[in-house]
């Protein structure tokens, strides 16, 4: 099975409780981008994209472990969740800009 349809959650300030949504679609696979301002306003944007048929989701690393195990706790394992990571070597600079 070819990906053909997916969603990526991050988070940006000032986006819509509902998320701010942008469509890429190549022809061949349709890349659904979410911006939501806060990470629990991304569980019901989860279930949205699932119930609109993506086969897996990711997540900005701003979501971390925990709350990709509580989205995918929330879509019932319905498709793949991942997430973003830094490794040590960003760990600075990423906590420079989220502090």
């Amino acid at each position: 099975m070819a990906l053909t349809h997916w969603g990526f959650i991050y988070t940006a300030a000032g986006a819509p409780a509902e998320g701010r949504v942008t469509v890429e679609d190549t022809g061949e696979c349709r890349t659904v981008l979410v911006g939501v301002a806060k990470t629990e306003q991304a569980i019901p944007v989860a279930k949205q994209l699932v119930a609109d048929g993506v086969q897996l989701i990711e997540l900005c690393g701003g979501f971390g472990p925990i709350w990709t195990a509580r989205i995918l706790e929330a879509i019932d394992n319905a498709v793949p969740i991942g997430s973003v990571a830094y490794g040590p070597e960003s760990v600075d600079g990423v906590h420079a800009i989220f502090s």
